[in-house]
């Protein structure tokens, strides 16, 4: 099984569409997948309980199907950072916890497992703990997804440089476009991407236009037609 930890330059960076897209890729070519969202904000309330559309549309390309909790065992219902969320709701996540949750799912062995953060690198989990130290306690690769828009370089170069002071390995980087403003000049949108390309020291899996769309299935099989499978899955 080739597992890796998904995060992001920031809030909205595109992560859920880029799981699901490598996720649904990895199912076209016949591999069994699991995709984990362990923590989750904003959830809505629902008779089966605090549900969220990011776990959900994880949970809908993970195949053989498996239950909502393994994918998202922490559900918050307020849209603010999880350790606040959790705060409100009068939880504490542990990172021992947390990792306990996320090692059951990886047991299963499929042939590509994402486990997808919260925000972007250094989320807090708790007043003393981050998601970043999940993703070192598990030692995954890291993937990370650049929304692509002012500012993404050097928010994408600094978390490379975390990702690497971490010790973990920089598995490859997606590129999400955000912002139609960003591609709208043809020459500097590639000139930003070449940076990106020279400046991060990963394979790139993939650039995603701007995608819309109301079905989370129809689209991660957008996506996912922009995207490669890390090398690790590649047939």
């Amino acid at each position: 099984m080739a597992a890796y930890f998904v995060t992001g330059t920031d809030t909205d960076a595109g992560k859920t569409l880029v799981t699901a897209g490598l996720l649904a890729l990895a199912r076209r070519h016949g591999l069994t997948t699991l995709g984990l969202k362990p923590v989750a904000s904003g959830c809505e309330t629902t008779p089966e309980g605090l549900r969220n559309a990011d776990a959900l549309a994880l949970q809908a390309q993970s195949y053989p199907s498996v239950s909502y909790a393994l994918v998202n065992p922490h559900a918050f219902a307020p849209a603010i950072a999880p350790h606040l969320a959790a705060r409100q709701a009068g939880e504490t996540v542990t990172l021992d916890a947390l990792a306990s949750r996320v090692r059951e799912g990886l047991s299963r062995h499929c042939d590509l497992a994402l486990v997808e953060g919260a925000g972007g690198w250094r989320v807090p989990l708790n007043d003393d703990e981050d998601l970043a130290e999940l993703a070192i306690r598990l030692q995954l690769p890291v993937i990370l997804v650049v929304g692509l828009r002012l500012g993404c370089i050097s928010h994408a170069r600094l978390t490379a440089d975390a990702i690497a002071a971490s010790g973990l390995r920089f598995a490859g980087w997606v590129g999400s476009l955000l912002e139609p403003a960003f591609a709208a000049e043809r020459a500097t949108h590639d000139d930003n991407l070449a940076t990106l390309a020279r400046t991060l020291d990963a394979p790139c899996l993939g650039i995603v236009p701007r995608l819309t769309g109301s079905d989370p299935n129809g689209m991660a099989t957008a996506a996912s037609a922009y995207l490669e499978l890390p090398h690790d899955n590649r047939s």
